[in-house]
């Protein structure tokens, strides 16, 4: 019959187990023989132990440095050196290595590798942990009161072996047999597939509660109790006369277009106004509250702005991107019809936004420039009117002109006048003149004399129907030249209401929608596989988490 594995395995087990048994117990025959061949020391209580103190103690060195040899060349292993230290701190002896332990104890008559010596310190184990102070009576192996502190411990010469009660007989083994070991391994296999399989049992158990049951609750909520939504997306852009081109550069913002107008877009479609807006307009939250809706969507018919806030939170999303500047809208609802209508209501709340943030400004820079233009045109209407009243009152139309007229009259009388005066000299001239001819020209020259100075008095003195020409003339170019001011004044005006036009022409904002919302025909969500996934996902991190932090608490717990 063929041997099977395990056996064989137990087999060579036991082999090196009996050898390093039979090596172990040569080696304690050796160190046993080498103590009897060894002079006994003398005992402190006999009559001779005085006299010969002085040479027992330099033996005792000798002895136990043998004694510590022959443990060494036993090859006792590390466990049985660390035990026999142990029994030996039990029975209050000092020692320094773990060989000498085995030495001291050997000579006190214990053997350290007894089951008695084993079963006693384990003994010894139980007794700390129940908290007992004192060992149970009757047990010679019990460590005395006594036998305590190092300071009391006599030197290794005068230490008195400790006689051993006879060990107990102990019943005869079983012989083991092929059959007999066999079967004792298939029990054992036995016994650790049936703990496999409890433990397996436990784990497929508490899988199944934490994982398993709240993931089949997951889908089945995904698949056939969540109502279907339907999303609607738009997208628009918002632009401005005077948009500045952004230059190509080396730094890494220079593709980005921050317009802040498109943040406020953003943030007012974000907010409540927005929802409070669209409820009054639309019905938002009445839609949400359809009886027909699944119970974790639906809101309650007493709900407030503030519950419906948080649905609108979840079905309106808003997003810019710097790099383009483009918002993307997307607008979920539970019919497509409705997300079109709140999409469309949305853009144009942002369009009406986007007009009215300009407004102000565009009015204070026309308003301005118009005030100023109707004032100066007031100013020179009242200087027209006021040239026009002096030229009414003084009767000249243009002083230039009637100086210009009396300056000719006198031109032309002073030319008469010399004609005169060279007639007349002529006349003189002749040896007998001619008298009355004379006196004509003389009066003629007296007359001609008489309008001169008649036409100049016109210019600088004033008469009963009029003032003098250089009163008229200079009060005619004072209120001309305050015209021709406010005229300029005027003009700068002018040139000043049309820039102010052109500036805030460039001021306005438009709204250019890039992608109109259309009303989707296929439900957009809830999207049941890979919400399913995700729950699975989520239950096992927590279940590994849990039973993580439990095997940690039970390790501390357990050391």
């Amino acid at each position: 019959m063929t041997t099977p594995p395990k056996v064989r395995l137990y087999r060579s087990h036991r082999d090196d187990s009996v050898a390093r048994t039979q090596r172990g117990e040569g080696a304690q025959a050796a160190a046993r023989t080498t103590a009897a061949a060894a002079p006994a020391p003398p005992s402190p209580r006999s009559p001779a132990a005085g006299g010969a103190n002085d040479q027992a103690k330099p033996n005792a060195a000798p002895t136990l440095a043998q004694g510590i040899e022959a443990v060494k060349a036993e090859g006792l292993t590390g466990r049985q050196l660390r035990l026999a230290r142990r029994i030996a701190a039990m029975h209050g002896i000092d020692v320094e290595s773990e060989h000498e332990a085995v030495v001291i104890l050997r000579e006190r008559g214990i053997d350290p590798f007894h089951r008695d010596s084993m079963s006693l310190v384990i003994a010894k184990a139980g007794e700390r942990a129940k908290g007992a102070d004192t060992p149970k009576p009757g047990n010679n192996l019990a460590l005395r009161p006594e036998a305590g502190t190092p300071s009391n411990m006599r030197p290794f010469s005068q230490i008195a072996p400790m006689k051993m009660p006879p060990k107990p007989s102990l019943p005869p083994r079983e012989a083991l047999t092929e059959d007999k070991r066999a079967a004792e391994i298939m029990r054992i296999q036995r016994d650790i597939a049936r703990r496999r399989r409890s433990r397996m049992m436990w784990l497929g158990l508490r899988l199944l509660l934490m994982v398993g049951i709240p993931t089949f609750v997951a889908g089945w909520y995904y698949f056939y109790v969540a109502t279907p939504l339907y999303e609607t997306r738009s997208q628009f852009l918002i632009q401005q006369a005077d948009s500045a081109v952004v230059g190509v550069g080396s730094s890494v913002l220079s593709g980005i277009q921050l317009n802040p107008d498109s943040v406020a877009v953003q943030s007012y479609l974000t907010s409540k106004n927005a929802m409070v807006r669209l409820q009054d307009e639309a019905g938002f939250k009445t839609a949400f509250q359809d009886p027909s809706l699944d119970p974790l969507l639906r809101l309650p018919a007493d709900a407030t702005d503030d519950d419906a806030f948080k649905t609108y939170e979840n079905m309106v999303s808003v997003g810019y991107d710097p790099t383009a500047g483009v918002l993307d809208l997307k607008v979920i609802a539970p019919d497509p019809q409705l997300s079109e209508e709140f999409s469309l209501a949305l853009l144009r709340y942002a369009e009406g936004m986007v007009d009215d943030m300009t407004l102000r400004v565009r009015g204070d820079q026309m308003a301005g420039a118009e005030e100023n233009y109707d004032k100066a045109e007031a100013r020179v209407r009242e200087a027209q009117n006021q040239v026009q009243a002096l030229q009414e009152k003084l009767g000249v139309l243009d002083a230039a002109s009637e100086s210009g007229l009396v300056m000719s009259q006198i031109g032309q009388l002073e030319s008469e006048r010399t004609k005169k005066e060279l007639e007349l000299a002529q006349l003189l001239q002749n040896a007998r003149p001619n008298a009355s001819r004379v006196d004509g020209v003389q009066g003629d020259i007296g007359r001609l004399n008489e309008m001169i100075a008649e036409t100049r008095s016109k210019l600088t003195e004033s008469s009963d129907s009029r003032g003098s020409l250089a009163q008229i003339s200079g009060g005619l170019r004072i209120a001309e030249a305050e015209l021709t001011t406010r005229q300029a004044l005027l003009a700068a005006s002018a040139e000043q209401l049309e820039i102010a036009r052109v500036e805030a022409n460039k001021q306005v904002r438009y709204l250019s929608l890039s992608i109109p919302p259309i009303a989707p025909q296929n439900a957009t969500y809830p999207k049941s596989l890979s919400n399913t996934t995700v729950a699975f996902l989520i239950f096992a991190g927590i279940y590994l988490m849990l039973s993580l932090t439990a095997s940690i608490l039970r390790e501390q717990v357990s050391s």
